[in-house]
């Protein structure tokens, strides 16, 4: 078994619980989180050839540490979801697939998708373990 997690941008949850429901996996739990990468928390806007703003993102929320201490420049996060799911080791590449496909835009922000091993399920209302567990 394996778990995986992927930080993607609010506006994929959607659709990638759509592209999850489509290969036979409902079942996952989603996260409201805030986080940043190597950029630090900076925002960037989209524009087409002529300079045109096409996108502008969110501002990003200082953090509350920021906020209640004096600090030479603000920590900023970006609000992210986190979704985990646990499934058989046989379908960890057709789901890492699935996710990237929806989310990767090729720019910043895109998202992260990570890979652990699991070992050991139980579910509390039946006692079933390990593979029945997760089904």
């Amino acid at each position: 078994m394996k778990e995986i997690t992927a930080i993607i941008r609010r506006d994929k949850v959607t659709e990638t619980k759509q592209a999850l429901v489509d290969i036979g996996y409902p079942s996952l739990t989603i996260q409201s989180v805030d986080g940043r990468g190597k950029q630090k928390g900076t925002m960037h806007t989209d524009m087409d050839s002529d300079n045109f703003i096409t996108a502008v993102k969110l501002t990003p929320t200082p953090s509350t540490y920021a906020l209640e201490h004096t600090l030479p420049k603000v920590a900023l996060f970006v609000p992210k979801k986190m979704l985990t799911i646990v499934v058989p080791d046989d379908v960890v590449s057709t789901l890492v697939k699935a996710i990237i496909k929806v989310n990767q835009k090729g720019m910043y922000g895109d998202g992260k998708v990570f890979v652990s091993p699991i070992e050991g399920a139980l579910r509390v209302r039946t006692g079933e373990k390990d593979g029945e567990a997760i089904t």
